[in-house]
């Protein structure tokens, strides 16, 4: 968990703590931009052929932008914890410790975020396809339908993107894992119940990760 939260978070010597909250939301916008497209994409094309085809294209830009905005957003919450998890490691070893049980906990409770009827309700309304009707005139109107996505995600999704935060948010491998997962209930048959069984393994991991910070395995 610590080092998937602390990395470029707190400032190198020499460095300002500007530059190292920006270098946060830099590597923050590269990983979420490629992480989440393959979700958003569906919602774009529904958005472009109800504005009458290619004509739409830079509104639908502007969708992106606000969707993006709002993850965007999410990083700057979570800059500070990043923040504070990579002091508690260098001043209190103690509690650092504790922290692969923390990651643990995350995944586990993750999973049975998935599994819930709440989560089933997020899919099921994130794969629906909006009643658009007439695209609403002007750039403002756009990011904003953009925005009002990328909320609906993060309440959709964000226990996923928890589970990648608290295992390593920099390895390629679990950035894969989550896209996928992300991908599979939002854009394939039977999402929903996919979901389920996303949650179910998520569980499972959770639970082998406790043990293992417990020393049982």
């Amino acid at each position: 968990m610590s080092a998937a939260m602390g990395c470029c978070s707190m400032p190198a010597p020499g460095s300002s703590w500007l530059g190292a909250a920006t270098s946060f939301m830099g590597m923050w916008v590269l990983m979420m931009v490629p992480m989440m497209l393959p979700a958003l994409i569906p919602a774009l094309a529904r958005y472009q052929r109800a504005g009458g085809g290619w004509g739409a294209s830079p509104l639908t830009a502007l969708v992106g932008a606000g969707y993006f905005f709002v993850w965007g957003a999410v990083g700057v919450f979570l800059y500070p914890l990043a923040v504070a998890v990579t002091a508690v490691e260098a001043r209190e070893p103690a509690l650092a410790g504790a922290l692969p049980l923390a990651a643990g906990l995350v995944v586990l409770l993750a999973g049975v975020v998935q599994i819930s009827a709440w989560k089933a309700r997020g899919v099921a309304g994130c794969r629906e396809a909006p009643e658009f009707g007439a695209i609403p005139a002007g750039a403002r109107a756009a990011l904003r339908h953009g925005m009002r996505l990328g909320i609906r995600c993060v309440r959709c999704c964000g226990n996923l993107m928890a589970v990648l935060l608290a295992v390593g948010m920099m390895d390629l491998r679990w950035m894969l894992v989550v896209t996928a997962a992300i991908t599979i209930e939002r854009v394939m048959p039977s999402g929903v119940r996919l979901a389920r069984a996303i949650g179910v393994a998520v569980v499972l991991w959770g639970v082998a990760l406790i043990a293992r910070a417990a020393g049982l395995s």
